[in-house]
């Protein structure tokens, strides 16, 4: 199945590093939202957001996959979707890190809807940028 969103970013730091910022509830909080996250399979957390009029600020998700420090998947539960965040993570031959996102699951009203997946996109963007910084600061 083709996935809803598909993004690639790349990065200078090592593969641990970005592994970490991937798993680590302090880390995400920096890019992310505020969390209680768990690199455990199974696992069920929340990122906590600020809420607006149009979302409680809430994602809930349930960890699917950990394969240090390669691919990371998740549940990503929000606004009456339920999708799924996959991570993977391949280090090039120059050194570089490649972080590779794929969303899949969007019901087919939300991807009908104007903006939407174009929105989701946006937003990890968003994110990607902050954990570019992040990874900056270690």
């Amino acid at each position: 199945m083709k996935p809803d969103v598909s993004l690639d970013f790349e990065f200078t730091s090592s593969i641990q590093k970005v592994w970490n910022a991937l798993i680590d509830s302090d880390m995400l909080s920096k890019w992310i939202w505020d969390n209680n996250f768990k690199p455990i399979v199974g696992y069920k957390f929340q990122f906590k957001a600020e809420p607006s009029e149009w979302w409680d600020g809430i994602v809930d998700g349930e960890v699917l996959e950990v394969d240090e420090p390669h691919k990371l998947s998740y549940t990503w539960i929000s606004a009456g979707e339920t999708t799924t965040v996959i991570w993977t993570l391949t280090e090039g031959a120059d050194g570089t890190i490649q972080l590779h996102l794929d969303q899949s699951g969007f019901s087919e009203e939300t991807k009908a809807r104007p903006g939407a997946i174009e929105g989701a996109t946006y937003g990890w963007t968003n994110m990607a940028d902050k954990l570019e910084k992040v990874l900056a600061e270690l």
